[in-house]
């Protein structure tokens, strides 16, 4: 009982910390380097914080989830390839750095990937037990709520206002800010100076126009994979562990769920993850337990409706050519130009943006990270890195998603179907490398390595 109780306290911990890299550690790591530590109380409560530093606090409470594992006489996944895997993708990305072009950025990198190989086995050997996953959820779904409403005061409150302030403060030759925040401003670039005469950064006016939400993390498009990742659980929370609350108090927490996490995901403008939600939506209609032709009616009305909101959401975007598209084609290129060129060690993890200054066309914009987590693996690592975390995603996906689609239920198939799209969405994005994402998709992936040891029902979500 006393072990017990200690695990449980322990997950809850983690769990807040896993929050914590969702408020605070939202970057990716290989940008740790340009983020200004905090100095003021103000400035630890509102700004990121350098990414290194969650390092520090993974490392003791790793430390003792592997003493409660040993403790508890592990056992490996059901799979033994599920806990093969990621200890021999992770073991070659330190090989693949003894041949890096940039040490500063494979450190950091590395460290990263033996956060996900931690949270990873954290999940898969300790918190699947017992029931555990309740207590985990308490940071980690805290700091999501927390996220979203940051994203949804963004679109209504803080750029609109932003703007307005810095439009104001330019008519006024910025009379309207005292003197020190002036300078300040201008350290930050949000202040230019052009031809003698201080004006507002034209790029950060059109980023306040274009009212794209990031809430807490490094830009919209990572938002977005958060939504992906964790709303379907918060869904199933709303839907199933409110079963016994008044209605009114119910059809709100119901509500507010769906509004927050559907207006985060449009006002983020991802393209790519609101393709993914409304793929994810059709499939797991499917699943139901209805008629045959209700439910292909409920996934037509999904597929008309969400895709004729996406073709007016972005018309202007595809009209104007669809830059980004273009650029993730030649990022994309590039590295698979550098895998093989360097077929077996790649040019170390982390480093994506070296070979592409080199090999990038020249009207494509540069890039530090490939925006596809599986294709940078190739480049960086090698054919054996790209390969081994390929295998490692497929099969951890593949091996308890089949179990959960077949038998599961509730909080399980939440779990699976945010997994199913987080991954996805890696296919065009860099979560892996942004702990705030990753961390909190490995812990989840580890769960769902280690469910043999869930009971999969439709009550598993009252459990």
């Amino acid at each position: 009982m006393k072990n017990l109780t200690a695990t449980k306290l322990f997950t809850l911990v983690f769990g807040l910390f896993l929050g914590l890299t969702l408020w605070k550690f939202g970057n990716p790591v290989i940008l740790d380097h340009v983020i200004i530590p905090p100095k003021s109380p103000a400035d630890f409560l509102n700004d990121p914080w350098p990414t290194h530093w969650a390092n520090w606090i993974l490392l003791p409470l790793a430390a003792v989830g592997g003493i409660l594992i040993f403790q508890k006489k592990f056992s490996w996944p059901a799979n033994r390839w599920l806990g093969l895997l990621p200890l021999g993708w992770l073991g070659w990305q330190f090989i693949s750095a003894s041949e890096t072009v940039d040490a500063n950025l494979t450190e950091a990198t590395l460290w990263q990937f033996t956060g996900c190989v931690a949270c990873y086995f954290l999940g898969a050997l300790l918190f699947v037990r017992e029931n555990l996953l309740r207590w985990i959820l308490f940071g980690v779904l805290a700091a999501f709520t927390f996220c979203l409403m940051r994203a949804v005061d963004q679109r209504l409150f803080e750029f609109p206002e932003n703007r307005q302030m810095l439009v104001e403060g330019e008519r006024s030759g910025w009379t309207n800010f005292p003197p020190e925040t002036v300078a300040e401003m201008k350290s930050q670039n949000i202040i230019l100076t052009t031809n003698g005469i201080d004006v507002a950064n034209p790029a950060i006016l059109t980023k306040f126009a274009k009212g794209r939400v990031s809430g807490t993390l490094v830009y919209p498009n990572a938002l977005a994979g958060i939504i992906l990742l964790l709303w379907p659980l918060s869904l199933a929370l709303a839907f199933g562990a409110t079963k016994n609350l008044k209605p009114l108090i119910r059809f709100a927490a119901i509500a507010l769920t769906i509004f927050l996490g559907g207006a985060a995901l449009f006002w983020s403008g991802s393209k790519l993850g609101w393709l993914i939600a409304i793929g994810l939506a059709g499939l797991f209609l499917l699943r139901l337990n209805w008629p045959k032709k209700i439910k292909l009616v409920a996934v037509a009305t999904v597929l008309i409706f969400g895709l004729g909101i996406f073709a007016i959401r972005f018309h202007h975007y595809f009209a104007s050519g669809a830059t980004s598209v273009g650029a993730r084609f030649d990022y994309w290129r590039a590295a698979a130009q550098t895998t093989a060129t360097k077929p077996i060690f790649g040019t170390g993890p982390g480093t994506f943006q070296r070979p592409y200054a080199q090999l990038k066309s020249p009207d494509s914009e540069m890039a530090r990270l490939t925006h596809n987590d599986y294709l940078e693996q190739f480049s960086d690592s090698g054919v054996i890195g790209g390969l081994a975390y390929t295998a490692w995603i497929f099969m951890a996906l593949t091996t308890g998603g089949l179990k959960i689609w077949r038998n599961g239920g509730g909080i399980s198939l939440a779990i699976f179907a945010g997994l199913l799209g987080w991954f996805a969405q890696g296919f065009g994005e860099f979560g892996l490398y942004v702990p705030a994402l990753a961390w909190t998709a490995f812990t989840l992936l580890g769960v769902l390595a280690g469910q043999k040891r869930i009971e999969f029902d439709k009550n598993a979500i009252n459990r």
